[in-house]
């Protein structure tokens, strides 16, 4: 019989200290860093230790005796809960501060490269109703807290649409009210819900593989359109008579509603870039604006999902490429203008959008169909000066493709979480642009990957900016030169 674990401690009137990574905060307890979620620094409370390691622990707040004189009453009924906005308790301005630091911390730690001053952060224009775009998952069996499990009043297996729980793939927890898009979303997804207990549609049990409301998506745009895509789930006898009477509801309740759409996903995961997206009403896509461009966006297009700051992180980017912020001269009018290279150019926004101040863009992305909208995009606005290449960069990028198609003299580079290859790095090297503008959501991947470029890149310039007010997530723009 082996020994009974020892039971972890619960800590007595702890002061939370800092924030720390995925939006927790921390606390040191004997050898032992603490992460906290859903607390500020200045916090005292009782934690409930539910992890302990060698090196560090993982608590929960029990009880809290003393709040923080740095804290902000969160405005969504769901915090605490969900896992989405960790940082509602924070007032934005300590949000941006803490999110500056992190950039500098990842950078000078993972980097350890030499690095300018660092720029203010340019927070969000909007800090609520700022998204464009949410998915929701669809469950048989709702999310229930260990207050509702403890409530014999309450019916437990109810169906709900909402986000996926931390930790818990399976579980869902149902969403009222999200006040990361304007309220319409909530009204459809609401309404989609409703109409699906009332008519006895089964929602999706992703253990068992079985039920026809799976998953939903919502998109808006800043042209005033709207997308929503549903995914379904047929079985042996169908399914698609209830789901096209439940799109057909959708589209007489929400006429505002431009591009609706849906799928039959037969697999194991929500993913739908491999899937065929039928139109049931409208268009298959809808348009985003910035400055004076249009965008077409498809339903399994890349767009930044906040719009208006979007076109500051982009203003940024246009700015660095054509030297606006560097120690070199300029690209003025009496010089022949830059070609530039755009690395994961998804819908070929960023290539679009500085395409005017280049002799050439190339734009290289892996989903054909966003390379697809960043061809009609181009044509759209009148853009004769780009080109579009699709696949996988490292294989795209190479030494060959660089011999026919001219070495750029700019690169601007925005790849996804896990950063770049280490072969396009090697192949970026080998190109030898003046200068390479690296947009980054993940400062520690971006960190790593200015390592490898140090050898012949020196940082000149680092403009953290906000993309995701209440999270813990940051966009960073760095202006590389050629020593």
């Amino acid at each position: 019989m082996g020994r009974k674990k020892k039971p972890l401690p619960l800590l007595e009137g702890v002061t939370i200290e800092t924030v720390a990574a995925e939006g927790k905060c921390l606390f040191h307890w004997d050898d032992l860093v603490v992460f906290v979620p859903f607390c500020v620094p200045g916090d005292v409370c009782d934690v409930q230790i539910r992890r302990k390691k060698h090196s560090f622990a993982e608590g929960e707040v029990v009880r809290f005796i003393q709040y923080s004189n740095v804290r902000a009453t969160p405005f969504c009924q769901h915090f605490g809960v969900c896992g989405g906005c960790k940082w509602q308790n924070l007032p934005y301005e300590e949000q941006l501060k803490f999110k500056q630091q992190q950039v500098f911390d990842q950078l000078t730690r993972i980097g350890k490269i030499e690095l300018p001053e660092f720029r203010p952060i340019l927070g969000s224009v909007k800090t609520q109703e700022y998204r464009n775009k949410l998915d929701y998952g669809c469950a048989n069996k709702r999310w229930l807290t260990s207050e509702q499990l403890k409530d014999e009043t309450l019916v437990k297996d109810t169906p709900a649409i909402g986000f996926h729980i931390t930790g818990a793939f399976d579980k869902i927890l149902p969403i009222e009210k999200c006040w990361l898009m304007d309220d319409l979303h909530n009204q459809i997804r609401n309404e989609i819900r409703d109409y699906a207990i009332r008519n006895g549609i089964s929602f999706f049990d992703l253990r068992q593989q079985v039920g026809l409301l799976r998953d939903v998506i919502i998109r808006n745009s800043a042209s005033g359109e709207l997308m929503v895509i549903i995914q379904f789930h047929y079985d042996a006898t169908g399914g698609e008579t209830e789901a096209k009477a439940l799109l057909q509801h959708i589209a007489d309740s929400f006429p505002q509603i431009t591009s609706l759409m849906y799928l039959d996903n037969q697999k194991c995961n929500d993913t739908i870039g491999d899937q065929e997206i039928l139109v049931f009403k409208g268009t298959d896509h809808i348009f985003e604006l910035m400055e004076d461009l249009k965008f077409k966006v498809g339903p399994k297009s890349f767009y930044q999902t906040n719009t208006e700051q979007a076109y500051h992180l982009y203003s940024v980017a246009r700015a660095f490429a054509f030297s606006e912020n560097s120690e070199h001269s300029d690209y003025s009018e009496n010089s022949e203008p830059p070609l530039v290279y755009d690395l994961y150019t998804g819908t070929g926004t960023i290539a679009n959008f500085v395409a005017r101040k280049a002799r050439k863009v190339i734009g290289i992305e892996y989903v054909p169909e966003a390379i697809e909208d960043a061809k009609i995009n181009a044509e759209i606005n009148g853009i004769h000066n780009t080109q579009f290449f699709a696949g996988d960069m490292k294989d795209i990028l190479t030494d060959d493709f660089i011999a026919e198609h001219g070495r750029p003299d700019v690169i601007i580079t925005d790849p996804p979480r896990a950063g770049m290859h280490p072969d396009v790095v090697k192949t970026i090297l080998r190109a030898a642009p003046e200068r390479i503008v690296y947009v980054s959501c993940n400062p520690a991947t971006q960190a790593r990957d200015l390592h490898d470029l140090d050898v012949d890149y020196r940082v000149v310039a680092v403009q953290p900016v906000d993309m995701f007010p209440h999270t813990p997530h940051v966009e960073n723009v760095v202006l590389l030169e050629r020593r």
